[in-house]
């Protein structure tokens, strides 16, 4: 990668994500993605987009509050606080990995809980 960290990124996505920008996430999966949460696992760039666009048509709005990221070579994960429709809370570990081009490789969702 060029002057954008992984890290950068990674933040992008999620901005994106809470904006439920469908474009912004097609540039930015890599075509063999892996999607994993606690629900799915699925593999592919047209599956896993299959995927995003279904939670954000699910969801009238998203929020998403970053509490802490993690770097380390290839992979970013960041500590989320997910607010669907502003009542459902959702605690999330995001681990992210990614292609030596910046693309996303995977994504993998971990559901914690928020009483810290």
């Amino acid at each position: 990668m060029s002057h954008t960290s992984y890290r950068d990124v990674c933040l992008y996505y999620l901005e994106r994500y809470a904006a439920k920008d469908m474009a912004a996430m097609e540039s930015l999966f890599a075509e063999d993605i892996i999607l994993r949460d606690w629900k799915i696992r699925v593999v592919g760039k047209e599956i896993a987009l299959a995927e995003t666009r279904k939670n954000f048509e699910a969801a009238h709005s998203i929020q998403i509050d970053v509490l802490a990221t993690y770097e380390d070579a290839q992979t970013v994960a960041a500590e989320l606080k997910i607010v669907v429709d502003n009542t459902e809370e959702l605690y999330v570990v995001d681990v992210i990995t990614f292609t030596s081009a910046g693309k996303i490789a995977s994504i993998r969702a971990y559901l914690g809980r928020g009483d810290h």
